[in-house]
């Protein structure tokens, strides 16, 4: 193909994409307005006609939000691609001639840093006027800037290791230098992955063994009898930053961490907590995290792969305005201009995902012997969270990795 084909074909995409992604946003937006009169049947017995309200005007405001980040964002792509801006960026930082891959990294790292400040205010607005409204922020300016000045530290050190080692296999690796630098890329993400809890997490947030009492008793006990090894249970104080809740675990094997946000503990009562902690030892019993490490490492491979293809045809780099071949250049053409083409299989992987979390739920009313702690704890962070309760088939079908609650109590009802 040429490079006039390859454009006008990555337009084709683009454009519809856009479209498909505008439509899904107005379309849930219109559900919501249909139902926010009245709490849907399903709901009537345990949420308030005025909660309600609120949580549709919650999920409205952040549509609204959504469709203008959307179309900013996708402005500014198109504007780059069109004025060949990547090219002429990479062109300027080839010509300072800097040693060790220094070009490519810092071409990689200004485009990162472009997108980000330029979505800077929205994320300002989301969190300082949005959640703020609806009484979810709790951060303040400076946590806020200690945060991105630590996010920008850390990733850009991250970035430039990956980068460099990056350059060197498609270097120096000869033909097969995809199949080791994805082999490495995985090893650095499982190393990552046992780090981030122990090195990354607390610069950003504190975590606290859960101290003693009918909690950690009731919540060790069922790790016990599902034989869940971890190193303990913690809790992190998510209230400085936001009222939202959560609960997770991190690491691998033994060193495994069950993690309990503050505001989670404070709302729901130790029954409670302990289907919500048994849903999450429902993933790793499923051997949820094996397939996802499994699904992860094949994509891997398959975008090495990919590029490895595409790295030598110089008509794919002149239709996004570059005017010579490059590791940087195929890097940010892949990641950034890829999305169009990829952007329909996201149901696939949703899917998939919302599949895993039906199967966690019904192992979690296994492992408690009831149904409802667990039906209780979701209504609880739905109603917290303000979740959206009739959101648009559609719009959940492609972007809910979790079932809409409605779905998730039915299934959780008919769990033998």
């Amino acid at each position: 193909m040429t490079s006039g084909q390859i454009f006008i074909l990555f337009i084709t995409f683009f454009v519809l994409q856009f479209c498909v992604t505008i439509v899904l946003i107005l379309l849930n937006m219109h559900e919501v307005k249909k139902n926010i009169s009245a709490v849907p049947d399903d709901f009537k017995s345990f949420i308030t006609p005025e909660t309600y309200r609120t949580s549709a005007r919650y999920t409205l405001d952040k549509s609204k939000y959504t469709l203008v980040s959307e179309t900013l964002h996708a402005l500014l792509l198109f504007c780059l691609v069109v004025t060949g801006s990547f090219g002429r960026i990479d062109n300027y930082i080839y010509t300072l001639h800097l040693p060790f891959y220094g070009g490519g990294i810092l071409f990689v790292g200004v485009i990162i840093l472009f997108f980000y400040f330029l979505d800077l205010p929205l994320q300002i607005y989301s969190q300082f006027i949005l959640e703020n409204r609806y009484g979810f922020n709790k951060m303040t300016p400076v946590l806020f800037i200690k945060d991105q000045l630590k996010s920008i530290v850390i990733s850009g050190v991250l970035l430039a290791a990956v980068l460099l080692a990056l350059f060197f296999f498609m270097d120096s690796a000869g033909y097969l230098w995809w199949i080791i630098a994805a082999g490495a890329l995985i090893i650095f993400q499982l190393l990552l992955t046992v780090l981030y809890p122990l090195v990354i997490a607390p610069l950003f947030n504190t975590f606290t063994p859960l101290e003693e009492g009918e909690l950690k008793t009731t919540l060790e006990l069922l790790a016990s009898e599902n034989d869940f090894k971890t190193k303990g249970i913690f809790v992190v104080d998510g209230s400085k930053r936001s009222s939202h809740s959560n609960a997770y675990f991190t690491g691998f094997g033994r060193a495994r961490r069950i993690v309990l946000f503050d505001t989670l503990i404070s709302r729901l009562s130790p029954r409670q907590l302990a289907s919500v902690l048994a849903h999450e030892i429902g993933h790793a019993k499923k051997h949820h995290l094996v397939r996802g490490f499994f699904l992860s490492s094949f994509l891997i491979f398959t975008v090495f792969f990919i590029i490895n293809l595409l790295l030598p045809y110089l008509s794919l780099y002149q239709a996004f305005g570059f005017n010579r071949i490059s590791y940087e250049g195929i890097l940010v053409i892949l990641a950034f201009c890829s999305g169009p083409f990829t952007f329909f299989l996201t149901p696939l992987f949703t899917m998939w995902s919302r599949r895993h979390e039906y199967e966690a739920d019904a192992y979690a009313v296994k492992a408690t012997g009831n149904k409802q702690d667990l039906k209780e704890g979701l209504i609880i962070l739905a109603k917290e969270n303000l979740s959206n309760l009739t959101p648009h088939p559609l719009y959940s079908f492609f972007h809910y990795s979790h079932p809409a609650l409605a779905e998730r109590l039915k299934a959780i009802e008919a769990v033998q």
